[in-house]
């Protein structure tokens, strides 16, 4: 089972990761929001594509929903944290954060571009 403080401590790891408010929620992003806990801890919603959230909901539905609105068919998908594991949370992250480094970042190779979303030495409470 992951909890809340799971998915800050493993989004918080990936470089370039910072948190601020949003609404009633956290929210973790580098340039774009990637994920949002929800403010009782039990869910989280987060930026994939329409195909990653195709593809994590039907390998996962007791896991990953998507959201039922705009945003929803835009890729934005719920994890049940009480459903996912650690491993579930933190593949999902990575997935998510691709999305949220800004195309110019990317290009340039700054510290959190492209291929720099990996897990750093903080994912394991290092």
């Amino acid at each position: 089972m992951a909890t809340a403080a799971d998915l800050r401590r493993l989004a918080l790891a990936l470089l370039g990761t910072t948190e601020a408010p949003h609404f009633e929620r956290a929210a973790f992003k580098v340039d774009r929001i990637f994920v949002t806990p929800a403010g009782d801890g039990l869910s989280a919603n987060l930026a994939l594509t329409p195909d990653e959230q195709e593809f994590k909901c039907q390998l996962a539905p007791q896991i990953f929903q998507p959201i039922n609105n705009a945003w929803g068919r835009k890729g934005w998908t719920s994890i049940m944290l009480a459903n996912a594991n650690e491993a579930d949370s933190a593949a999902v992250l990575v997935m998510a954060h691709v999305h949220a480094v800004g195309k110019v970042r990317a290009l340039s190779g700054s510290s959190s571009g492209a291929g720099s979303h990996c897990l750093g030495p903080r994912a394991a409470g290092r």
